[in-house]
């Protein structure tokens, strides 16, 4: 591994090609263009921990265009990457400089150019915890929000990087249109996205001030995807693996999102979650755009 890491670093990328956000006025925006693409996230609690779960069958009984992925916890050179190759996927990879922590990865059946690694963020850089791609006239994102359970430190810091995330995203539209922003956001959002909200009202990931940037994300121009499809209770992608009846009696918290900017909200097709994946503590969730 690299010891000094950047946006653009090269630590586990496959292909490369370079491009730098336009000024913040006046942005250019391409004419909208048919796009049909079927986009999962999955946070996969470890890619080679998925894999002997029965992650590639699954990938090849579905018809997705592009997978992205959170924790995946390991670099390429570790994975049978051809395994997915063989499926048709080109790849892209940015792992965490910690061996065996974090990491964020992109899947395509498209070819995926303007890719970049990172936020310019060194913390967040050398945790391999945001990746970005352009797919079929899209820009996708892959991010692995932090946690915030190791302890006062690390609540700090997920507030930290929550600010220093939205910055970068509010830069990234003033010269990009229609954006997905898949992954594991680590906040469930309201009380319907939780099984048990008054229990967890002092837990991170159901924090006040947790929720409140979520609410405020939203507000500022980006569309639950889920959400926009179903508002019932009862939906979650994330259960405890220390309480092992907890998925069977679906004792979960909905903190995995693909959120969509507001000019792609009429091309949501369909979008949900495949609680019946079980390669992780987490389930896929995913999103139709056409």
């Amino acid at each position: 591994m690299l010891e000094n890491r950047s946006e653009f670093s090269k630590v586990s990328a496959v292909k490369i090609s370079f491009s730098f956000i336009g000024a913040p006025f006046m942005p250019i925006f391409e004419k909208h263009k048919i796009i049909h693409v079927k986009i999962v996230s999955y946070n996969l609690n470890g890619f080679r921990a998925a894999i002997k779960k029965g992650f590639i069958d699954w990938v090849a009984q579905e018809n997705i265009d592009v997978i992205c992925l959170q924790e995946i916890k390991a670099t390429q050179d570790v994975v049978d990457v051809k395994l997915l190759e063989d499926l048709g996927y080109e790849h892209h990879w940015y792992s965490a400089q910690k061996k065996g922590y974090s990491g964020v990865a992109i899947f395509s059946k498209h070819e995926a150019t303007e890719i970049k690694f990172g936020t310019g963020h060194e913390m967040s850089d050398f945790e391999g915890r945001v990746i970005q791609a352009k797919i079929k006239d899209l820009i996708i994102i892959s991010a692995y929000f932090p946690s915030g359970t190791a302890g006062d430190i690390r609540q700090t810091y997920k507030y930290q990087w929550l600010a220093e995330f939205e910055d970068h995203i509010e830069q990234l539209k003033a010269s990009h249109q229609d954006i997905v922003i898949c992954g594991d956001y680590n906040i469930a959002h309201t009380a319907i996205d939780i099984h048990d909200p008054k229990s967890n009202k002092n837990t991170t990931g159901f924090l006040p001030q947790e929720r409140d940037w979520l609410t405020n994300f939203f507000a500022k121009g980006w569309v639950d995807s889920f959400r926009h499809i179903n508002k019932e209770p009862h939906h979650y992608t994330w259960w405890s693996q220390r309480f092992p009846t907890v998925r069977i009696n679906n004792k979960g918290w909905r903190i995995d999102y693909i959120s969509v900017s507001e000019s792609l909200a009429s091309k949501i097709k369909d979008a949900g979650m495949v609680p019946d994946a079980r390669h992780s503590d987490h389930c896929p969730n995913f999103v139709d755009i056409k």
